[in-house]
């Protein structure tokens, strides 16, 4: 029985069961473990059933590939796609799918965010909620995907439909939305971890953490680097993105994390939220700033009752209209490309930009973030500046940004090249299409 059939037993027999007794059960089934072994058996099985898809994919003459994507920021696939659109044996497509953990306005919003987006770069994008009917795209029967590449690893954050578990005789794989800087097992031996058929490794140091610490040994990951990269690395006529045209103003990008209140409290918004303001008002002259936040800032200081829709809105609305400021929460590459420094708490974004060589500022909340890195975090966070107050971020615009007295420009440049960057210099998204051509057409990869 597959999992939407076994989701859909399961509201059926809830309809049926009284809510205490319903509730009972579930508390026996966690604490008998019933939950874990049940998981522990489909992650043994994963590799036999992926074996099985792959014999029957490589009979095919052309193999259909879909993209499932979020937020329109967590997409690392540019390069990759495009180069399945080239290839005559792949047929790529983008589906939008819902995001589903803070309601059904923001899931709405953000599909159609994302839809536009995509469809705006000329990508041929597909929805997979129809807004009139409110039925979602049966993806197996509409498209039926050889393979399937994933943006997302958390099971709460899509709709069932689109979870991996529906896919278990699917050729599945997996980028990381973002180069996991922290220890959590979060980031590396989810269920989704080890249920996917393959995950492409950015760098040694991950591939080894994994290997040590991944339920399954990190036996279907593959080192190809991170594909994220790419477009940084190869495009060289970024597009003009900044509102303020004057080029005597140095073009400064902050991005403020969304965890303010949960986890690691590593946001510094709460605290910064008006001097960044002040800052682009006191140096207008000298520089402009790019609000830039997370995607799940938004919608959480919407629900915050400190702040609510109007305060959100009226403070978001400041930076649009800004002379020297503007907002932007999408597509980043060109506004990373035609920076000048980055100014952040997320760890997202810590080995990214380092990719174009400019100077990056980490801020520090509290002194404990410290000690939430992984050894990835640890050295990524070494090529960084550093605040801890106000003051430091000044001091950081004045004299790096202004003054351009960046003496950490080396320390940025080894860690690029020695860490970050593949070494047989061909593009991550070029080493991951010769490992499936490799695996699918049993062509040679090196």
């Amino acid at each position: 029985m597959d999992f939407t059939k076994r989701h859909e037993l399961k509201l059926s027999i809830k309809r049926y069961v009284p809510e205490k007794i319903w509730i009972s059960f579930i508390k026996i089934y966690n604490f008998t473990h019933l939950r874990d072994l049940y998981n522990w058996y489909l992650i043994k099985e994963a590799p036999d059933r992926h074996r099985k898809a792959l014999e029957i994919v490589r009979k095919k003459e052309k193999i259909r590939v879909a993209f499932f994507l979020t937020h329109e920021s967590v997409w690392k696939y540019e390069v990759l796609f495009d180069l399945m659109l080239q290839h005559p044996r792949f047929e790529p497509q983008i589906f939008v799918c819902p995001v589903v953990n803070f309601g059904n306005e923001n899931m709405l919003f953000e599909m159609n965010k994302a839809y536009n987006t995509f469809k705006n770069r000329g990508y041929d994008v597909v929805r997979t909620y129809d807004t009139t009917t409110g039925e979602y795209l049966d993806i197996k029967k509409t498209f039926s995907p050889d393979i399937i590449f994933f943006t997302n690893p958390y099971q709460s954050l899509v709709d069932y439909r689109y979870y991996i578990k529906e896919f278990s005789k699917t050729l599945t794989c997996y980028v990381p939305y973002s180069i996991p800087t922290v220890s959590y097992a979060f980031t590396y031996d989810l269920n989704f971890h080890n249920l996917i058929w393959k995950i492409f490794s950015e760098t040694n140091i991950h591939q080894k953490m994994a290997s040590e610490k991944q339920r399954n040994k990190a036996i279907n990951r593959i080192l190809t680097g991170y594909p994220g990269f790419d477009p940084l690395l190869i495009n060289k006529r970024p597009k003009e993105v900044w509102k303020n045209k004057n080029p005597a103003l140095k073009r400064i990008i902050w991005t403020p994390h969304h965890l303010m209140n949960e986890l690691s409290k590593v946001s510094n918004f709460l605290e910064y939220y008006d001097f960044f303001l002040e800052l682009a008002i006191n140096y207008k002259d000298k520089i402009q700033i790019a609000f830039n936040p997370h995607p799940l800032l938004r919608v959480k200081l919407e629900n915050d009752p400190n702040w609510g829709k109007e305060k959100t809105n009226n403070y978001f609305d400041k930076w649009i209209n800004l002379e020297n400021g503007q907002f932007g929460d999408g597509y980043y590459i060109d506004l990373f490309l035609t920076s000048d420094a980055l100014i952040h708490d997320s760890g997202s974004f810590m080995a990214e930009y380092l990719i174009t060589g400019k100077p990056s500022l980490f801020m520090i909340r509290d002194e404990s973030i410290m000690g939430y890195w992984n050894t990835f975090g640890d050295e990524a966070m070494a090529a960084h500046y550093q605040s801890r107050n106000k003051k430091q971020v000044i001091d950081f615009i004045e004299n790096v940004v202004l003054n351009e007295n960046d003496w950490m420009k080396d320390t940025r440049y080894d860690f690029v090249q020695n860490t970050l960057i593949p070494k047989n210099s061909s593009t991550a998204s070029e080493n991951i299409m010769k490992y499936l051509e490799n695996e699918l057409f049993e062509l040679e990869y090196n």
